[in-house]
């Protein structure tokens, strides 16, 4: 190396470092900068109730269900048929792993049940996202389109915004919101009416493998329709929770419908997030 290249080498490792530095502060800035707004009317801007951000789960009932797999047989409080308890008296998780099934307990007939942590945001104006950190899997809420693809672990899952002060119990399943995800809301409102204080969010999921009620074999089957109700509550004390009331409904399976009720409390950020691989016991 010359004296003249040694000297340009000098001059430019300062200089590609303070470009480096430059790069990153941008990155940041950009990083820094809040999503874009909502299109007009679409699920996005009329939600009546925040469920991005984090969150976890607290239990509070059903503690030997969730926090350690049951022994084989132990079905309890769940209303199964005959050829449904066959199917769990032959559970074998070996079996299962070996198959590529180690996500059964994973599926969206349960995954809300599984111990662990969610990160939900809008993948874009009519899509909620929710990401778990137990067995690392992605749920996508569609306020609009038809329930299609294959069979899969989290389905197709048709979401709606129930909103509040429109009466009547909690129905059948609504059609899937028009264009751009606007609803009718339970009272009668127009179509695209800005909402009232509260509500709901409604989802109905459908097109599931067979998958696992409880990590321990108690199943439903690919018939299953999976329907939740997310409630958003806050606290005098600052605290904010989601309570989700999960309904399955299997006539291959089940001789009445499972319902279940999961809470989850915010989380200022995602620092505890720790996301693992399925297993299957």
């Amino acid at each position: 190396m010359t004296k003249f290249e040694d000297g340009m080498t000098r001059i430019l490792r300062p200089c590609t470092i303070i470009f480096a530095l430059g790069l990153s502060a941008r990155a940041l800035v950009l990083a820094q900068q809040p999503a874009a707004a909502p299109t007009p009317g679409s699920a996005r801007a009329i939600a009546p109730i925040d469920l991005t951000g984090n969150w976890v789960s607290i239990v509070t009932e059903d503690w030997r269900f969730r926090m350690v797999t049951p022994p084989k047989g132990d079905y309890a409080s769940v209303p199964l048929n005959g050829a449904a308890r066959a199917v769990a008296d032959a559970w074998d998780p070996a079996k299962d792993t070996a198959a590529g099934n180690a996500c059964k307990s994973y599926g969206a007939g349960n995954i809300m049940r599984v111990p662990g942590r969610l990160h939900i945001s809008w993948q874009d104006d009519t899509t909620l996202k929710i990401e778990t950190d137990a067995g690392n899997q992605t749920r996508l809420l569609h306020f609009t389109g038809t329930p299609g693809g294959d069979p899969s672990w989290q389905g197709y899952s048709a979401a709606v915004w129930e909103l509040a002060g429109g009466g009547g119990g909690r129905g059948p399943a609504p059609a899937p919101a028009p264009a751009g995800g606007t609803v009718t809301p339970a009272g009668g409102q127009g179509r695209g009416a800005p909402p009232s204080r509260g509500g709901s969010l409604k989802v109905v999921t459908t097109r599931l493998k067979e998958g696992y009620l409880r990590k321990n074999g108690v199943p439903y089957s690919e018939n299953a329709v999976v329907t939740e109700y997310f409630d958003r509550h806050n606290e005098t004390n600052g605290d904010q929770w989601f309570t989700v009331t999960t309904i399955v409904d299997d006539p291959k399976y089940l001789q009445q419908s499972f319902i279940t009720s999961t809470h989850f409390k915010k989380e200022a950020d995602a620092s505890k997030w720790y996301p693992a691989a399925c297993k299957a016991s």
